[in-house]
């Protein structure tokens, strides 16, 4: 079957930059937009044609900075990609080390590549597997492309390399991960937690103010709790305001919070909220990834969740990744059974 980019008559864009910057306009970032909102942010684009190749339908050094955006966004991805390392059994053509590259693109980006290394005779010697982020796949049948910034494209030969792809309900060409639906809560949580460290860095929030309406004996005493309150304040510090107003009112000295009030930004309720939105798109037991239960009856049996998360996505993961034996023509991929060390 017929790509279905290839399908249509489509302009081709003759790239006038580098090729690694020329790819990275295809979707915007950080920027909240519904899904479903103008053109509909995953779908506007397919994968557009540039120069012998085709562009990925999204910004793939985009969904790299994203990984590292919050931590149970990469956590999840990274549980997954130890419990695969955990049960393959090494090949003499394909390493431990080359196979968890593969398998940490393939959930992280949608995206995997595995190239056949040969000898000068033509045998193969080994399976590598390239940086997903900077592949192409070429607009003739069986092209690969390897972008390389400040130097030429490099070109895969024919029938060396093979693409291990998620499945995409748009377009053929690229796999997209499963967990886009999750990035406006990545992003969300990121924005939350950068917000509560810059207040806590910047030290020049009020910490209260310290209100005096009764007339003191001495102008003296009020100017020197006035110096003490200003030398308090340092780096990483709050500063305390200091309001005087004789008249000899009740109450005459208060102490004001208000950095309590400023600091309102439901920050807690935020982070949970996103963390189970990134569970619950990744579908990783919370038990599995260190978090602490706010309830007293925990998240249960512990074993049972890791049985269940075995079979319900590791096992189809392994599948996946067991589809590169038929290209190779060896069983190169091979797993152990997940099991739980008991003692």
């Amino acid at each position: 079957m017929k790509h279905r980019n290839r399908n249509r008559q489509r302009t081709t864009v003759q790239a006038t930059t580098a090729p690694v910057q020329a790819t990275t306009m295809d979707f915007a970032f950080g920027d909240p937009e519904p899904v479903l909102d103008r053109r509909e942010i995953f779908d506007y684009l397919e994968s557009p044609v540039i120069g012998k190749y085709y562009a990925p339908p999204i910004s793939l050094p985009g969904l790299t900075k994203a990984f590292r955006a919050a931590v149970h966004h990469s956590s999840a991805l990274l549980l997954k990609r130890n419990v695969l390392m955990s049960t393959f059994i090494p090949h003499p053509r394909l390493s431990l080390e080359q196979f968890s590259r593969m398998a940490l693109d393939f959930m992280a980006l949608g995206n995997a590549y595995l190239e056949r290394k040969r000898s000068v005779l033509g045998t193969t010697i080994a399976y590598e597997a390239p940086l997903a982020k900077y592949m192409r796949v070429g607009i003739d049948p069986g092209a690969f492309w390897f972008l390389s910034a400040g130097k030429p494209d490099h070109e895969f030969a024919t029938g060396d390399v093979f693409h291990i792809k998620e499945t995409d309900l748009d377009q053929e060409v690229y796999g997209l991960p499963e967990y886009l639906s999750a990035l406006q809560a990545v992003f969300l949580n990121e924005s939350a937690t950068l917000f509560r460290r810059r207040y806590y860095k910047n030290g020049s929030h009020a910490g209260f103010i310290f209100y005096m309406t009764d007339a003191a004996q001495k102008q003296e005493d009020v100017d020197n709790l006035k110096e003490a309150f200003k030398q308090a304040k340092g780096p990483g510090n709050f500063r305390n305001l200091f309001l005087y107003a004789p008249g000899g009112k009740k109450d005459g000295v208060q102490l004001i919070p208000v950095s309590e009030v400023a600091a309102k930004d439901d920050f807690l309720n935020i982070k949970a909220v996103t963390r189970d939105d990134q569970l619950a798109a990744h579908r990783v037991p919370p038990q599995l990834m260190g978090i602490v239960p706010n309830n007293t009856g925990g998240f249960g049996d512990v074993e049972k969740a890791a049985a269940v998360f075995a079979t319900n996505e590791i096992k189809p993961l392994q599948a996946r990744m067991r589809s590169v034996n038929t290209w190779a023509g060896e069983e190169i991929v091979r797993f152990n059974d997940y099991m739980l060390t008991t003692t």
